[in-house]
């Protein structure tokens, strides 16, 4: 896999993209990778999610699904999340339990990937928009390990630092394997996705 920081650092600008095609009326399944926007935030611990969706961005998932799928990242700030997914979430008409969302977790390490249905935010206030504006906590996570800051710094300043050269190859095969989790939970389910991932070291 090629090195983290240089995909998210073009030496060049990149091309202008092409018109995205408008969501459908329907979906069967929502991905949300979670992040900030702007160029400042690209290269940060807190940008995961973003990660994410980029490496799955020549990826067919309706194929893996075999139903309709729709990739979203949310254009507000992280702590606001819930604001467009959840409205986005019933236009489409998925259910919470069709909804998987891409994040960042302090709790795991660098390079360590988990899944799971439901349960705490752990003080991820991006989760906890999602939920509060969701109604409910039965979405599914794919969780992306940063790890915990050094002692000495702050969470926020951890997570929206830029990653060093250092941190990037770790980041970069977390990246990679939350792709391949969030395939896997559209292709055959979370049990075999957690079966799968879960049994990996990173």
């Amino acid at each position: 896999m090629q090195n983290l920081l240089a995909r998210l650092r073009p030496a060049k600008p990149a091309p202008e993209r092409a018109p995205q095609p408008a969501a459908p009326e329907h979906a069967d399944w929502l991905v949300v990778g979670l992040g900030n926007p702007g160029a400042q935030y690209e290269a940060t611990r807190h940008n995961a999610g973003h990660m994410v969706l980029d490496e799955l961005a020549d990826t067919d998932l309706s194929e893996c699904a075999g139903a309709t799928v729709v990739t979203v990242r949310p254009r507000t700030y992280m702590n606001l999340s819930g604001e467009g997914v959840a409205p986005l979430a019933r236009r489409l008409g998925v259910p919470a339990e069709r909804v998987i969302v891409v994040h960042d977790e302090l709790d795991l390490a660098p390079g360590v990937v988990r899944v799971r249905a439901g349960g705490s935010e752990n003080g991820h206030r991006g989760l906890k928009s999602l939920t509060e504006h969701l109604g409910t906590r039965d979405y599914l996570r794919v969780r992306v390990g940063v790890g915990r800051p050094p002692q000495g710094m702050s969470v926020p300043d951890w997570v929206l630092a830029p990653i060093d050269d250092a941190a990037s190859a770790d980041l970069g095969a977390g990246v990679a394997l939350a792709a391949r989790a969030v395939e896997l939970i559209l292709a055959e389910g979370l049990t075999a996705a957690q079966n799968e991932i879960h049994r990996r070291l990173g």
